[in-house]
């Protein structure tokens, strides 16, 4: 088991290296974006915290990469201990909360009912407020417009203006993590797939040398004769 979930950990520790947006250990912290690529024991469930604010929103991906089934249990609950959100044995989902509450956000991903295999589990979570857009309008409050400065749209414009471009880019760079763990998958189920076929190709060619070695043994000994003839 160890060395058939060897490459697993080494593309999880790849994913980290590339992402730098991970966080590492079980407290996410108040980070905005967060992207994360953890190896699940088989029969363990493991918990993520993620600190969210009074009326923000939060949507929360997550995608199995790699293990037999492909699939996990995942429980969302609130910081008054609701369980908000809960699926069962699935491959991928994606799940949205308008509106948080002050608190840590408590993430579990499952895989009791499994007692042989690992699974790679990969997760995301994107927190959006006000605050975090284009780095918030209290940047903007000791701008002073001078006579000099002639502009053709108001500060409110630029302001919207950068604020999208802002959100575009970070949408951007989550559709990008995100397409990054589908190649990951895809990648890992190549692999293996080419092992199973190189594996059965072998022993199929084996198989197919033994007949005919045998066949070949087979046919000689039936036009074999020992028997001497007297003259």
């Amino acid at each position: 088991m160890t060395n058939v979930y060897a490459p697993l950990c080494l593309l999880a520790c790849f994913n980290m290296i590339l992402d730098p947006t991970v966080g590492l250990g079980l407290g996410l912290g108040q980070k905005q974006d967060i992207t994360f690529t953890f190896l699940l024991p088989a029969g363990r469930t493991e918990c993520f915290f993620q600190t969210a604010v009074q009326g923000d929103s939060m949507e929360v991906e997550y995608q199995v990469l790699a293990g037999s089934g492909l699939d996990v249990g995942f429980v969302l609950i609130s910081p008054n201990g609701h369980r908000l959100v809960s699926d069962f044995r699935r491959s991928d989902g994606i799940h949205m909360l308008d509106s948080t509450e002050d608190g840590d956000y408590r993430l579990c991903f499952d895989n009791s009912f499994s007692k042989l295999s690992e699974k790679l589990v990969f997760f995301g979570v994107v927190l959006n407020s006000p605050s975090s857009r284009g780095g918030g309008p209290e940047q903007w409050v000791d701008v002073d417009l001078t006579d000099s400065v002639q502009v053709d749209y108001s500060l409110e414009d630029m302001r919207m203006r950068l604020d999208s471009v802002y959100q575009n880019l970070e949408r951007t760079r989550q559709v990008q993590t995100l397409l990054r763990a589908f190649e990951a998958r895809d990648r890992y189920l190549l692999e293996d797939n080419l092992w199973r076929v190189s594996f059965w190709s072998c022993l199929t060619l084996f198989v197919m040398l033994a007949v005919a070695v045998v066949q070949i043994y087979t046919l000689r000994s039936l036009f074999e004769n020992n028997q001497r003839v007297s003259t």
